[in-house]
């Protein structure tokens, strides 16, 4: 009995021990942020994982990474490339690659193991994988090829029809094949096909650059697309952004004067790797042929037109007639560098059907979608050879029913004033002519559209809402985060900015999807951090950061829009953009290192920041700047010298920040020293301590004022903003820069009632006035508009920001959410909120709602290997349970102090739930 006694305790002490040591699990893995990846052109790729565990406070104490190119191998725990060892680190982001050089075309393995705070080691992870593509121009065999035309000598000719230009090719598969990779880039967009069949699923390839800086290729597995024997290939291309038309926007900006361009052409290269280990490149060279396509003229704008009876049945295929094909020209290669894309791709990532359908006059039609978005319409048509239907769209329809397309007119032009050969009215319009037979599917290729109701006319017949689909589209961004709430007008709010920002995410964050299509940097300054909490934009920002950097200006100033299209509002020389657009870059990369831990970013960019800011340095000789587009579509008068001060302030503060994360001493002295000048000099030029006043006192003034710090330690400067929100009746009027700075200040101040008394208000001006005016997006105005303003506008989304910070709670208190503060800030009428954030480190969970007799319920998620500050509400100072015991019962829990009305404690990973009653 005594035996049998010591032999279960022993056992169980081993089964503890075994559950302990393998308590960690791997949950995710990545690669330069993305799973098992093809085609990156990174000679270091960074590594990442996020772990699990059903125990509490589990810490990385050490890992250990191998890569191999050998899978086999890599199984038998040989790391042939790189053996990282055992390192005594709790890093498990951005873990850079330290092994043997990486050659092009070929594909590694990797796995990790970690060991926890006792240091015991977790099983090996799954083995994951990374591909690399062309690391060297000389890898790229072939050819620039196009169809031998020349762009139109008078401006007009860009409206004349110009059909699109097909390229193919025929090649032998002389053996079994282990792997395929076709390499492809065309510009302005291309699809490419192989034996009849659409290679991948993207659409809108490739993404927008500044071409003759970056041109961005694709890597796709095409192994299951090759047949035995005779194959073909053939690829389809469209004008996008290469081949724009002089179009005069607003009567005056023509965009293909600043952005490189030219006829469409497309680079090839088809990487087949025999099971014998043969290698054979199918490549773009002068024995490819083309043709003329059906798509008659396309333009990212105007639309598409499809003349369905030009088609060349199956002109990719081997059975494709040779009827009509020439040799192809060999072209200069656009300036730009090849580069992997590495952004999300655009995909059709939703389908709508019409909600109704209404003839507004003889043969006009007007369908409602039911949703404002970006895409195009897809149609199922049958009717006589011929037969031309068209489609125009619109964000909005007049009274009697008929669509108003006045806001979704690009570039404004409504008056013949967008030069020789422009249309009358730029409108969104597409149009198909058809073959005559059967029922025949159609979608436009290179072209997309932000609208709500689609007008149909020329219809053989009546159409029914099943003979039209919505397609959404958008770069096909990872969910990352989660909101819910008992305020069902946030709730709403939420799902506008959904849409709003889906709508806007055609490889640049575009201020909207129809009239303007630009990335605008004050736009990307006031949404990002809600972007970044609903969205994984660890890649698309980057891209982003990357397409700034790419057009700075010779002096150094940042332009108000990457690409540069010759925007520069008030800007202060050299063609660059305003102070809060400029503001857009350095604060991007600053939200991605706290967001994503990426320094590498800092790293990249440091010199190209550090230039940014001796140019401003330059012009201004008193700390202060006078010109600026200000607190943009801000309900009152703009104080541009108190904004453009602060913006300038902006820039010295995060280069400060950005040289002391890299360790620069001279440099953060130098810029914090400047940072702080600026500061004196705005508090000394517009605060008036005596009342808080700062500049006019308008809503905007205060918070441009209070964010930057120029009132720190006088209330009065807090108490004069309350006063300004008092005299509109709690309503905004602040324009983007000044609705964004508004939450961060109120948060900063734990003045959630005000926050949510704003943020609730159904009535002009604010969110609640656009939900309970039927709109589905995001205004560009607090005022609706119905000629002239866009409907689908992300900038003044920052509200989503304050959802996740405020209401939730989830915080960054280190870089990548490694320490995490969850501080919920319920206002009265609040009964309950839940939701979550994906961060780098793992899901961040924070769900909390009122009970009975005042009391609070609170969970909340920590990832593993991260630590977190837990605020709970707790005025009255009582007792406070986690999981039903009180907390100084318990081990894995410090309490901090009673703060602001908080019960503050000191957690490491695990799920808790802590209960005042």
């Amino acid at each position: 009995m005594y035996l049998s006694k010591n032999l279960l305790l022993i056992v169980s002490v081993f089964f503890a021990c075994m559950v302990h040591a393998q308590s960690i699990k791997f949950d995710k893995l990545t690669c330069e942020y993305q799973l098992n990846p093809i085609g990156i052109d990174v000679h270091k790729p960074r590594f990442s994982w996020t772990m699990t565990s059903p125990l509490k406070n589990q810490q990385q104490s050490a890992y250990e990474v191998l890569v191999s190119n050998n899978e086999k191998e890599l199984n038998r725990g040989k790391g042939e490339l790189w053996s990282s060892g055992k390192v005594n680190s709790n890093q498990s982001i951005q873990i850079e690659y330290a092994g043997k050089p990486l050659e092009s075309f070929t594909k590694y393995y990797w796995k990790v193991r970690v060991y926890d705070q006792q240091n015991k080691s977790s099983k090996w992870s799954a083995v994951n994988s990374f591909e690399t593509g062309l690391f060297d121009s000389k890898d790229w065999k072939g050819a620039w090829i196009g169809d031998g035309s020349t762009l139109p000598s008078k401006e007009e000719d860009y409206y004349q029809e110009d059909p699109n230009p097909l390229f193919r090719t025929s090649f032998q598969a002389k053996g079994k094949v282990r792997s395929a990779r076709l390499y492809i880039s065309g510009l302005g967009y291309y699809e490419a096909f192989i034996n009849g069949e659409k290679v991948g699923d993207h659409v809108l390839e490739p993404g927008w650059t500044a071409y003759d800086k970056q041109v961005l290729y694709t890597a796709y597995d095409v192994t299951a697309n090759l047949n035995a024997g005779n194959n073909r290939i053939g690829v389809m291309l469209g004008n996008g952004w290469y081949n724009l038309p002089p179009l005069r926007f607003w009567g005056a900006k023509i965009w293909n004067k600043f952005l490189d361009s030219g006829r469409p052409k497309l680079k090839a290269l088809l990487r087949i790797v025999y099971k014998d280990g043969r290698i054979e490149d199918v490549v773009s060279n002068q024995d490819w042929e083309t043709a003329k396509g059906p798509i008659v003229r396309n333009n990212i704008y105007l639309g598409e037109h499809y003349d369905a009876r030009l088609e060349r049945p199956n002109w990719s295929s081997v059975q494709g007639s040779d009827e009509g094909w020439r040799k192809v020209q060999i072209v200069d290669a656009p300036k730009g560098i090849l580069t992997a894309q590495q952004q999300p791709p655009i995909r059709v990532t939703k389908v709508l059907k019409p909600i109704a359908v209404q003839e507004v006059d003889t043969g006009v039609y007007v369908f409602d979608m039911g949703q404002n978005f970006a895409g195009v319409a897809r149609l199922r048509v049958q009717g006589p050879k011929g037969t031309v239907v068209k489609i125009r769209y619109g964000e909005d329809k007049f009274p009697d029913g008929k669509l108003n397309g006045l806001t979704a007119v690009a570039g404004q032009i409504k008056a013949g004033n967008g030069g020789p050969g422009a249309p009358q009215v730029a409108w969104q319009e597409d149009s198909y002519t058809l073959k005559g037979e059967g029922v025949e599917t159609w979608e436009p290729k290179f072209t997309f559209h932000g609208f709500r109701y689609v007008e149909i006319t020329g219809w053989p017949g009546v159409p029914s809402v099943n003979d039209i689909d919505g397609l959404r589209m958008n770069a096909d961004l990872q969910k990352s985060g989660l909101f819910n709430s008992s305020n069902n007008l946030f709730n709403s709010i939420d799902e506008l900015i959904q849409w709003t920002f889906l709508s806007n995410v055609f490889s640049v964050v575009s201020d909207c999807p129809a009239r303007e299509k630009l990335a605008y940097g004050g736009d990307i300054l006031c949404a990002a951090e809600t972007f970044m909490y609903n969205y994984d934009m660890s890649q698309f920002y980057s891209k982003t950061i990357r397409d700034h950097a790419n057009d700075q200006r010779p002096l150094g100033g940042i332009t108000e829009t990457a690409p540069f299209v010759g925007i520069d509002d008030d800007g202060p020389g050299d063609g660059s953009g305003p102070l809060g657009y400029q503001a857009g870059y350095p604060y991007l990369i600053k939200k991605m290192y706290d967001f994503y831990g990426d320094k590498q970013l800092i790293v990249t960019y440091y010199p190209s920041l550090k230039k940014q800011l001796e140019f401003l340095k330059t012009k201004t000789s008193n700390l202060l700047f006078s010109t600026d587009l200000g607190d943009h579509e801000s309900l009152e008068p703009k104080n541009k010298p108190l904004t453009a001060s602060v913006f300038y302030w902006l820039h010295a503060q995060l280069l400060s920040e950005f040289a002391a994360i890299l360790g620069k001493d001279e440099d953060q002295q130098q810029y914090a020293a400047l940072a702080q000048q600026i500061k004196e000099a705005i508090s000394k030029q517009f605060f008036t301590a005596s009342t808080g006043k700062i500049g006019t006192g308008t809503q905007s003034d205060q918070l441009f004022g209070l964010w930057a710090g120029v009132s720190t330690n006088n209330p009065k400067g807090y108490e004069m903003l309350l006063k300004a929100i008092e005299s509109k009746d709690w309503h905004l009027s602040t324009g983007i820069f000044g609705t964004k700075f508004l939450f961060d200040v109120l948060r900063s101040h734990n003045d959630q009632e005000t926050a949510y008394r704003i943020a609730n208000q159904e009535t002009f001006p604010g969110w609640g006035h656009m939900v309970k005016n039927g709109a589905t997006t995001l205004w560009e105005t607090w005022q609706y508009s119905d000629n002239t303003y866009s409907h689908n506008h992300p900038m003044f989304g920052s509200v989503g920001e304050w959802f996740y910070r405020s209401i939730l709670g989830i915080n960054h208190a280190e870089a990548g959410f490694k320490k995490i503060i969850i501080k919920p800030q319920p206002a009265k009428d609040l009964q309950h909120a839940n939701g979550s954030y994906q961060s780098v480190h793992g899901k961040i969970a924070s769900s909390w709602k009122k009970t009975a007799n005042d009391g609070f319920e609170m969970q909340v998620e920590i990832p593993v290997n991260t630590s977190a500050e837990i605020w709970v509400p707790n005025a009255n100072k009582k007792q406070v349970k986690e999981s039903g015991k009180i907390i100084d019962e318990h081990s894995e829990l410090t309490f901090q102090a009673h703060k602001d009305g908080y019960s503050v404690y000191a957690v490491g990973s695990g799920k808790y739930t802590f209960e005042t009653n």
